[in-house]
Formats: structure tokens, C-alpha cells, sequence
């Protein structure tokens, strides 16, 4: 596959895959998607690679979630609601290598899925995360929901769906969605460093740890199927599309006059 919407890159033992959409806050279509799952096979079945870094291009952000300008009632791709978005949340946990997500500026919404379910997370001082489908008539009712409580706990995931804040690199530090926190510009030093070290280790006992990982939560790839089911249905309301279309138009959504 030739690459559009990412960048795939290779130095040692170490594949960078790096989303390279910045004048939409790398934010995912369906071709970005299709792209990343392919370039996240590509390297977690090459035999020379130790780890794969994710991140995204430019510095303003990591990723930003499904592009909306591609969304009017389903996205322009495959997949249960036009993203591949579940075969992507796989390939991220099923490959057989640690994945890091880098995360600079803004990780919202999908994006925030991603680095949560990478196997590791490190953050510029300058990382925002948060959750925002609710602002805009969406939800991801899978790993984004499930999985993010057994990292930062039922009550911290509950308000990050409900009230889309944004937090802080160091808020999210503190609720254990990241894994260590530097400046932006130790950022690649650090993220080689944790590369380094992963190159060093047996790549077998780390596949075992990470399948052995996975085991404990592959529970919620199902209620992510059936979840998204529900969604591309929600997707059709006038609800869902009212937070599209004020997104677009840059105003305040008013679903409560749209919701049945």
C-alpha cells in the first residue's frame, strides 16, 4: 500500500507511524484508518522491528478523532460506521509489539482512544486528552468507554464522557493514562530512550506479556461490535446530525430539541 494520509518510517529496530493530516489536527478519515492498520501489520509482523511508535505530525496534535468533514450520518470509509475504527482498536493490541503512543498537542476524542490503547503512553508537558463525543452527537462504546475505565477507573471515565473537559498532560499523568510526562523538547529523546530499552528485552516473553494483557479485557472487542451497531444507527437521528452540522457551523449544538 502507498501511504496518503500517514507516514511510515523505519530506523533500527524501531517503525514510526505517524499520522500526516495536520491541517485537520491529524484527525482520521477512512482512508487514514485503512492506512494505519495496514502500516501497524506491516510492522508488527516484521521480524527486525522491537517496537512501533504512534504519533502524529506537526506539534499542535496527536490526533483529534474521526474527521467530521468526512461525517454526514456515517464517515466516508468501511467498517460498521464508515471507519474501520474496531479493526484499528485490534490491530493497536493484536500485533505482536509494544506500541507507543508520542503524544504532543491535542489528544481528543478518537485520538484519546488511540493513545489509551497504545501499550504506552509518553506525553510533551504540552498534551491535552480528553473525550468529546458527546459535544457532537457521537461515542465510542467499545475500548473508548470499557477499557478507558480500567485505566483511570469508573468515576474519572464516566466524567471525561459525560462533561468532555480537557485535561492536562499531568492530570493525566496523575490518572494513570499516560505513563510519564517531559517537555516537548525531550519529547524524542525520551520516546528513544523507552525504545532502546524495549530493543534490549526478549521479543517473545513481551509478546507473551502483551497477549497475556490483552486476555484480561478482549471481552470488550464484542461490546465494541455491538456497540457500534447501535451507533451507526444513532448516526441516522437528527440528534447525531445536529452535532455534525453545529460542529461544522461553529456554533453551540441543540440536541435536546432533536432527541426523540
Amino acid at each position: 500500500m502507498s501511504y496518503q494520509d500517514i507516514r511510515y518510517e523505519v530506523d533500527g529496530p524501531v517503525a514510526r507511524v505517524t499520522i500526516d493530516r495536520p491541517k485537520v489536527m491529524n484527525a482520521f478519515r477512512g482512508t487514514t484508518c485503512d492506512e494505519l492498520i495496514d502500516a501497524l501489520k506491516r510492522a508488527g509482523w516484521d521480524r527486525e522491528i522491537a517496537v512501533v511508535v504512534l504519533t502524529g505530525a506537526g506539534e499542535k496534535a496527536f490526533c483529534t478523532g474521526g474527521d467530521q468533514s468526512s461525517h454526514g450520518g456515517s464517515y466516508d470509509g468501511r467498517g460498521t460506521i464508515g471507519l474501520p475504527v474496531e479493526e484499528l482498536h485490534a490491530v493497536i493490541r493484536d500485533i505482536p509489539k509494544p506500541v507507543i503512543a508520542r503524544v504532543q498537542g491535542y489528544a481528543i476524542g478518537g485520538g484519546n482512544v488511540l493513545a489509551a490503547l497504545c501499550d504506552l503512553t509518553i506525553a510533551s508537558e504540552n498534551a491535552q486528552f480528553g473525550q468529546v463525543g458527546p459535544k457532537v452527537g457521537s461515542v465510542d462504546p467499545g475500548f473508548g468507554t470499557a477499557y478507558l475505565a480500567r485505566i483511570v477507573g469508573e468515576k474519572k471515565a464516566r466524567e471525561m464522557w459525560f462533561l468532555c473537559r480537557r485535561y492536562s498532560a499531568a492530570e493525566a499523568l496523575a490518572m494513570g493514562l499516560v505513563n510519564v510526562v517531559v517537555s516537548a523538547e525531550d519529547l524524542d529523546a525520551e520516546v528513544e530512550r523507552w525504545c532502546a530499552e524495549i530493543a534490549e528485552r526478549s521479543p517473545t516473553a513481551i509478546a507473551l506479556a502483551k497477549r497475556s494483557f490483552n486476555m484480561d479485557t478482549d471481552h470488550i472487542k464484542g461490546i465494541g461490535a455491538l456497540g457500534f451497531e447501535a451507533v451507526k444507527l444513532f448516526y441516522g437521528t437528527a440528534e447525531s446530525k445536529e452535532g455534525v452540522n453545529a460542529f461544522l457551523e461553529k456554533r453551540k449544538p441543540e440536541f435536546r430539541k432533536h432527541a426523540k
